[in-house]
């Protein structure tokens, strides 16, 4: 009986974080898409690091840098295509988002370079864990960046 209670108990709790305005504003689709695709990006950005850091031997800040492009390219064409829905039409246009895309993730790759660089210089802690938390940073500034400025 009591485990019955404290279900009704854990799913009104729940009812009611899912009821609140701003956890409903917070978490529309496009919030829910992003999520799912920078999730995706991210796996990307990491597992391509940590490919060419730890079977490859490739320098740190090397294949930080190659998975940021990596990452990015991923992330263009499923924000585009699936998140944004880009309702950009022609060559011109598109090529105009595409140029403001990059453009911002340009400035968060400057963001996530030198964040990196710091993190595995001055902070003592292991590499993957420095690439995670700059990582982090990143995907929160590039939401607002995609919505407000690119598509």
């Amino acid at each position: 009986m009591e485990s019955s209670n404290e279900e009704i108990r854990k799913n009104s709790f729940f009812n009611k974080i899912m009821e609140n305005k701003f956890v409903k504003k917070l978490f529309t689709k496009e919030v829910i898409l992003y999520i799912i695709f920078g999730v995706l990006t991210t796996v990307i950005n990491i597992g391509s690091f940590y490919i060419m850091t730890t079977f490859f031997h490739i320098d740190e800040n090397l294949s930080n840098n190659i998975a940021i492009v990596l990452a990015v390219l991923f992330a263009y064409i499923t924000n585009r295509d699936l998140v944004f829905h880009s309702s950009a039409s022609g060559f011109g246009e598109r090529f105009i988002e595409f140029c403001r895309f990059i453009l911002g993730r340009l400035v968060t790759m400057f963001i996530e370079s030198i964040g990196g660089s710091l993190l595995f210089e001055f902070v003592p802690i292991p590499s993957i864990i420095s690439k995670c938390l700059i990582t982090i940073v990143v995907i929160i500034l590039n939401f607002f960046i995609s919505k407000f400025f690119s598509f």
